[in-house]
């Protein structure tokens, strides 16, 4: 049969054994996708393991059936007759590339695969793998490509290589960010810096909110508004940022705000406001301990103790700090385990800072927002009680008042004249 064909013409013989092997190579890709890819998938469906899931999803299975056609080509075409030997070798080297290829795209696959499977353990929270996978796979692609290279050009691999010696630079120069983000990658998992789930806040980037991917090159980020937020993985090391997963882990969340009160209405109390506190419960055991301590010390005054501006007397402003601090211990949603302080600041132009330090014994945040807002709701509420006033920049009807007060003045004034 060969020989009619090449009475007919002398390139029907190598023309149609190139056409039969490539219909062998395509007959065989479509069996195995079709039988053999689907056989495992099946399988892989009903086992109760679930690593297999994680080499279906990836298509391991698809990329390494992929290997038969450049096979059936790399083996038949030595077969096909009346070919050239100089394009036998360029086919087998052609095929060879291929496969190489094919191995590549499925060792990548198998990569993600074995990272998707580590993610599905416990371990993975605290010390995840992908950015190492990630630079694994640029390996792999870079090792691929110069073997396809050397395959295709019938070289050695080592003499390609022995040529990036002198691209250094430019090789340095081009995968600055992949280098720049495995150091910061080392360093972010070595040091526990940054998990999938943390609450981080990077203001100079926009970022607040949870971290739901910690790749090679790039941290992504929630924001509270469902945005996504993308930060290079090497600014987590060379700028800074906040990670709140301590407070998760305690349990509690930080209440740091302040009250301003107006100086001109702090003064010492009389004994009729001292009586009046008595019947305050969260004052009653300070007002006792005070009165003993106070009078313990003007007792040991030796001159002048009847002065009382010698004696040292109660204050409303100390009075109402007390009155602060035994509130929040009170309560049962502040946690009792933790820092719990009410503290005066530095007097300024917005009056005298009363600062409340502590702690919720919750993280949740309309929690925390609510247990918050009642806490201020109060204290600002009973602040009129000890005679204090709060301080406030005057407002559209503060300054009303004041005209209405001067143009009255002035009425008066006019009618004595």
């Amino acid at each position: 049969m060969i020989d009619d064909l090449n009475a007919v013409h002398p390139l029907l013989p190598p023309a149609a054994g190139a056409i039969v092997l490539l219909i062998a190579a395509v007959i065989a890709d479509l069996v195995a996708k079709r039988i053999i890819v689907r056989t495992v998938q099946t399988v892989a469906k009903r086992s109760s393991v679930t690593w297999d899931d994680a080499l279906i999803e990836h298509n391991v299975i698809g990329r390494l059936v992929q290997l038969l056609p450049g096979l059936i080509v790399f083996m038949g075409v030595q077969f096909v007759p009346g070919l050239p030997d100089p394009l036998v070798q360029l086919t087998r080297n052609i095929a060879t590339g291929y496969m190489v290829l094919v191995s590549t795209m499925a060792l990548t696959a198998l990569l993600s695969a074995a990272n998707t499977i580590y993610a599905s353990l416990p371990v993975a929270r605290t010390r995840p793998l992908k950015g190492f996978v990630q630079l694994l796979q640029i390996v792999v692609w870079i090792l691929g490509a110069v073997l396809i290279v050397a395959a295709i050009l019938d070289r050695s691999p080592l003499l390609l290589l022995s040529g990036f010696g002198a691209m250094t630079a430019i090789l340095l120069l081009v995968f600055k960010d992949t280098i720049l983000s495995l150091v910061a990658s080392v360093q972010l998992t070595a040091q526990d810096m940054v998990r999938v789930g943390d609450w981080i806040e990077m203001p100079q980037f926009g970022a607040d909110g949870d971290v739901i991917d910690v790749q090679l090159h790039t941290v992504k980020v929630q924001n509270w508004d469902k945005t996504i937020t993308t930060i290079p993985t090497h600014r987590l090391i060379s700028d800074s940022f906040r990670n709140w997963r301590g407070m998760s882990q305690a349990g509690a969340r930080r209440i740091k705000r302040a009250i301003y009160l107006d100086v001109n209405s702090i003064r010492f109390q009389s004994a009729d406001e001292i009586e009046h506190f008595k019947r305050f419960a969260l004052l009653k055991d300070y007002i006792a301990d005070k009165e003993q301590e106070l009078a313990d010390y003007n007792a040991s005054l030796s001159e002048a103790v009847d002065e009382a501006v010698n004696k040292r007397r109660l204050t409303n402003v100390g009075s109402f700090r007390a009155y602060a601090w035994n509130y929040l211990k009170h309560r049962p949603d502040i946690h009792k385990g933790m820092t719990l302080m009410v503290r005066q600041l530095a007097p300024g132009p917005e009056g005298l800072p009363l600062e409340i330090y502590c702690f919720t014994n919750t993280t949740v945040w309309t929690e925390y927002e609510g247990i918050q807002a009642d806490i201020f709701d109060h204290l600002l509420a009973i602040v009129p009680e000890f005679g204090l006033r709060l301080y406030q920049k005057p407002a559209g009807s503060d300054l009303a008042n004041i005209t209405a007060v001067r143009a009255d003045q002035g009425d008066t004034m006019g009618k004595r004249q």
